[in-house]
């Protein structure tokens, strides 16, 4: 008799069981992560993000025994990557490294974005910050920012240069409001292939991210002329900086920064912010950023949101200060 009820009781039981294991557990960080993931980035490989991103991966790999996959979507202002980064899974495996283009300039270059870059995106640290540089051909007759602007006056506008992305395209576009030199604006997919149709003279001038051009002015195959940031950088000491060229007040730097797609869990947040801070803070990190122009720039999350906020509103009082029209 009592093993009938007990056997009763434990059918009735079994739909409660069944739809206990059914149910969504919380994600937890222990073992996170437990397969290979996927970094996104906007940019094409070589551009500065990309270095960025590569050199996070490899160390991501190091800490955790993953593989990580660095997926290059560029192109449409960094548009393309932001909106597959927004729509992608929001399980702790798609991480998105990207810069102040996606995450603070767009707001207003562009009238309506495919995605909200605050709404579609969990904030997980603040990677690095770099200055850029002005650069032409090694053959240009231009050695100084004064140079550059009597050569597009004389030429009556018809100077042109190039652009990566929306920090080299501001950067270029206030030089012009501020020194008054016309020229017209080039726009690529990102700063390698500017560089290589600077190179061969597609174009007359650019303002660029300091990583990839670096080698190439080393190589003599192009000329710093100026640096955006306040004072001068130590990888070009001997060049001027736009505010010692003429331009006082001219001051430009880009940064890159990890998301994952609105929802992840905040354990994982938590998790991909503590592989990245370790990864920030080991010394050759920090000799490979000063290497390539930039600086390691660690963060939590919620300071990352935080100066979201206050560049989208700095990069907003640039673009309107530079003249530049949302499309």
């Amino acid at each position: 008799m009592n093993e009938r009820i007990e056997r009763r009781r434990f059918l009735a039981l079994l739909p409660l069981l069944a739809a206990a294991a059914a149910a969504p557990r919380p994600a937890r960080a222990a073992g996170y992560p437990e397969r290979p993931l996927r970094v996104l980035v906007p940019f094409p490989p070589g551009s500065g993000t990309d270095d960025s991103a590569r050199y996070v991966a490899q160390s991501l790999t190091a800490q955790t025994g993953q593989p990580v996959v660095v997926d290059n979507r560029p192109g449409a202002s960094g548009i393309i990557a932001a909106k597959a980064a927004a729509a992608s899974p929001a399980d702790g495996y798609t991480l998105f490294i990207t810069t102040n283009t996606t995450h603070a300039a767009n707001a207003s270059l562009f009238r309506t974005l495919p995605y909200d870059p605050v709404k579609d995106f969990a904030p997980v640290s603040l990677i690095a910050r770099s200055g850029l540089v002005l650069v032409v051909p090694a053959d240009s007759p231009v050695r100084t920012v004064a140079d550059l602007s009597a050569l597009a006056k004389a030429r009556a506008g018809k100077l042109t240069f190039a652009s990566g992305s929306s920090s080299t395209r501001i950067a270029g576009e206030l030089y012009k409001m501020m020194s008054g030199a016309p020229a017209e604006h080039i726009p690529y997919k990102g700063v390698p292939q500017a560089l290589t149709d600077l190179m061969g003279h597609q174009v007359d001038f650019m303002v660029s991210d300091i990583s990839p051009a670096r080698p190439l002015i080393q190589g003599g195959k192009l000329r710093a002329v100026a640096v955006t940031t306040a004072r001068r950088h130590p990888l070009f000491p001997e060049v001027p900086t736009m505010a010692e060229s003429g331009l006082p007040g001219y001051e430009m730097t880009a940064w890159v920064a990890a998301f994952f797609p609105a929802a992840t869990p905040p354990a994982l947040v938590a998790r991909m912010n503590a592989l990245i801070r370790q990864a920030l803070a080991a010394p050759a990190t920090i000799e490979h950023f000063g290497r390539t122009g930039g600086e390691a720039l660690p963060s939590t999350p919620d300071e990352l949101a935080a100066f979201v906020r206050s560049e989208t509103l700095k990069w907003a009082r640039v673009i309107q200060a530079a003249g530049i029209e949302p499309e």
